[in-house]
This record gives C-alpha cells, structure tokens and sequence, in this order.
C-alpha cells in the first residue's frame, strides 16, 4: 500500500484531516506558526491570518487554541504510525524492518509533517495534562514498532546496544537531520537511510 492509499483512507476513515479541506490547511500553517513562533507567541489572529479567515471563523473547526495543538500531534502520529507499520509489514527481514522504519522516520521529518514532527517535540508540554495523555498513548503505539523489531535484532546479536538505548539515540538524530540535511546535496534518503545503517553496524 502506497502512501498516497494510506492517506486516502486514513481520510475515509477520519484519522486526519484532508490536506486540501479547510481544516487540513489550518492544522498545515499551525503547524508551521507554531514551529516558528512558538506555541505561546502565536496569536489566534496569527493562525486566522495564515489561512485567510476571521479569528472567530477558527472555531468552527476547534474549540481552542490548545486544540488545535493537540490535533496537530494527534494527526502527525496517526499517519507516520500508519506509514511506519505498512513499511514494515511490506519488509521481510528483520534488518530490512530497520531499515524500512529508519527511512519512514527521514521522510516524516525532512518531508511534509517535519513542521508538525518539530511541534510534536518541542510543545508536548504546552497541552493540558489530560491531552498529553492522548498524545503519549499514541505516541508509545509509535514507539513500540521500533522498539520490537530493535529489541529482535538485539537478541540476534545484530545490534549490540540495547534496543531502548538504541531507540533514544536514533530519536535525537534523525531529528536532528532537519537542521543539516539537504536533498541537493548529493546525498538522497536512500543513502542517507544507508549512512544510519552502517553508523548500527547493520548492513543489508
């Protein structure tokens, strides 16, 4: 299942919103406000403004600021999880699984939720105690499919570290791609996905 079918009915079934709805906008541009502003520096007039709307106009969609936080970590954690598990039920090795989920990772952050990927890091904690709740319940289903297929390949001895160390460390790097990596820079995903691989002394 390509990404574009998995987009498609994560839409049909309501899991995120339309890129192209009104709503798929505003998370769009919050997303981005708030990457570039800060959660508390960006006004609700900020976010009517990037979508060419009255600020009560906002509300039709959500019923506060806050929510709309909340909905742009929700929805980037429903699509790259679902992007991440179909990688790696279409992989066959446990070492392609890797792989497979080191290179879902890249495209999350380097490709079009890398705004939201940034938020979701950064202003976790400017949610209420009950929203991050739902955040980091999601966020461990996300987690867990790293941590099963790291944790199989520590106990085949392919990686030497342990799997939640291993996972901690790749968390801050590949993160951290977003302010170094450049597409034309003669390196693509592809050997950049290769570079991690060889850093985890795993080869294909």
């Amino acid at each position: 299942m390509n990404q574009d079918t998995i987009l498609k009915t994560l839409i049909a079934d309501n899991v995120v919103s339309d890129p192209a709805s009104a709503r798929g906008r505003l998370l769009k541009e919050a997303a981005k406000l708030f990457r570039d502003k800060g959660y508390e520096r960006t006004t609700v007039r900020d976010l009517a403004a990037a979508v060419g709307i009255q600020s009560g106009s906002l509300f039709h969609h959500f019923r506060s600021k806050e929510d709309i936080l909340k909905a742009v970590m929700v929805e980037t954690i429903q699509l790259n999880t679902a992007l991440m598990r179909a990688a790696v039920e279409a992989a066959d090795s446990h070492e392609d699984k890797l792989r497979a989920l080191i290179r879902a990772e890249l495209e999350s952050v380097l490709g079009q939720t890398g705004e939201a990927m940034a938020v979701l890091v950064f202003e976790w904690r400017s949610l209420s105690d009950g929203a991050q709740a739902e955040v980091l319940a999601l966020r461990d289903i996300y987690e867990q499919l790293w941590l099963d297929v790291l944790a199989t390949l520590a106990e085949a001895g392919t990686i030497k570290a342990d799997a939640f160390v291993v996972r901690r460390l790749l968390t801050g790097a590949l993160s951290w791609t977003i302010t170094w990596y450049r597409p034309d820079g003669g390196m693509d995903l592809a050997e950049l996905t290769d570079q991690v691989m060889r850093t985890l002394a795993v080869s294909h």
